[in-house]
């Protein structure tokens, strides 16, 4: 059994991150809501070193290879919002997803986080599952369709 190790990403990271990112963006493809969540969520991909500066990034490793990544971070309505979550799918199943989710939650109630938002697509079971997991439920099902 391996047990994950999670930790806030760090300056070197981003070349894993950006692999990291374009794999879970092309997993969303031909998904329902993916082409509008893909539209309004652009591609971090050259601008990591950013991110990491303005949201907490939580990333799972074995050995030295980051293998899953959770984007967060507290508004000032305290609400600590879940931006992304990729768990890379040949490490599914060994909890990486519920450390990171677990560490974001600690370090957002750190930072005066009350409460925590997070999406999933509509067919995106793993994410569902891993929001369930945590206590995390659907407050509201916003519906979409193209005129």
């Amino acid at each position: 059994m391996i047990d994950p190790i999670v930790r806030l990403a760090r300056p070197g990271d981003e070349p894993q991150l950006r692999e990291l990112e374009a794999e879970a963006r092309e997993a969303l493809v031909g998904q329902r809501g993916a082409e509008r969540w893909l539209t309004e969520h652009t591609t971090i991909e050259d601008d990591w070193t950013g991110r990491l500066a303005e949201a907490d990034v939580f990333v799972g490793s074995i050995d030295d290879v980051i293998i899953s990544y959770l984007i967060a971070a507290v508004g000032d309505d305290t609400i600590l919002r879940i931006d992304q979550v990729w768990v890379t799918p040949e490490a599914r199943e060994l909890g990486f997803g519920d450390e990171m989710l677990a560490a974001a939650i600690e370090h957002g109630r750190s930072n005066g986080a009350t409460a925590i938002e997070g999406q999933a697509l509509p067919g995106d079971r793993h994410t569902k599952n891993l929001y369930e997991r945590a206590g995390i439920v659907a407050r509201l099902i916003t519906t979409y369709r193209p005129l």
